[in-house]
């Protein structure tokens, strides 16, 4: 499955830095998101897979606090490119006439590296809290990486506040990019609902489709973990939401873009072409 997704997402980029008809704002998120996703599943399963090599679940303290930066890290780049691409979609249908003057190349970089500054933030803030923590009561994970949630439940003392104020940095980093994805569809389904045909209602949405999929299943797989360290009190189920979210939903969107995206899928046949 890893190997499957870095294949995936390198396919991806190299499509689109290969085929100069990709050279739009769409595709160079997709690109970003891509390159995010490998260093996003490289954070916890290029560890998982050392550690069934040598038959060991060690990791050290300093490293646990670096996988957990990093997973927060490209897991929050990733929440921000796909409202970055959802603002790109509202503006391809909503503005139509007005698309390449709005999405120049300065503002889509703009984007991207607000996306990264934004996300290195999150991840810093949860570090801060984790490191306010001086002792341990166990040392052991029940999980298959580092979590803050999972950190904080080994503390000897309260973390009451500490759990507190993490919550809501994981409310405010995630429910602002979900308000704008909720908002760009919002007014995208507006202007689709003005469309008179009922075929020209489905060409308009289906330049959207893959990123809805998208949307969908790393939101339900992110909530899913996230609430399901607070309500839930079986490991084994919080490992499963773990799993989905870590390693399923990097693999899947390489497919949901390529299966239902004609111009990847004949780029893509264009290199396998010239390779044979």
């Amino acid at each position: 499955m890893y190997l499957v997704t870095v294949l995936g997402n390198l396919l991806i980029i190299l499509a689109v830095s290969s085929d100069s008809h990709l050279h739009t704002p769409m595709y160079f998120f997709l690109s970003n998101m891509s390159l995010v996703d490998i260093g996003f599943i490289s954070t916890t399963v290029s560890k998982m897979i050392v550690d069934i090599q040598t038959h060991s679940r060690v990791i050290s303290y300093g490293g646990c606090l670096t996988q957990m930066s990093f997973f927060i890290l490209f897991a929050c780049m990733d929440d921000m490119l796909l409202t970055a691409m959802a603002y790109d979609r509202f503006v391809a249908i909503c503005h139509p006439l007005h698309y390449s003057v709005i999405m120049n190349p300065h503002l889509c970089g703009f984007l991207v590296l607000v996306s990264f500054l934004i996300s290195v933030l999150d991840s810093q803030l949860h570090n801060l809290i984790v490191l306010q923590l001086t002792c341990f009561k166990d040392v052991e994970i029940s999980n298959f990486f580092c979590g803050p949630s999972q950190l904080l439940s080994l503390a000897c003392s309260d973390t009451f506040f500490n759990n507190i104020v993490m919550y809501v940095f994981g409310a405010i980093f995630g429910f602002l990019p979900f308000s704008g994805i909720f908002f760009s569809y919002y007014k995208i389904i507006s202007s689709i609902l003005r469309v008179p045909s009922i075929g020209g209602k489905y060409k308009v949405f289906s330049t959207c489709g893959s990123h809805l999929s998208v949307v969908c299943l790393f939101y339900g797989t992110g909530f899913g973990v996230y609430l399901g360290s607070t309500l839930s009190s079986s490991p084994w189920k919080d490992v499963v939401a773990s799993v989905m979210c870590t390693i399923v939903t990097p693999m899947l969107n390489p497919f949901i873009y390529s299966l239902r995206n004609r111009d990847i899928k004949s780029t893509l046949w264009r290199l396998y072409s010239r390779l044979i």
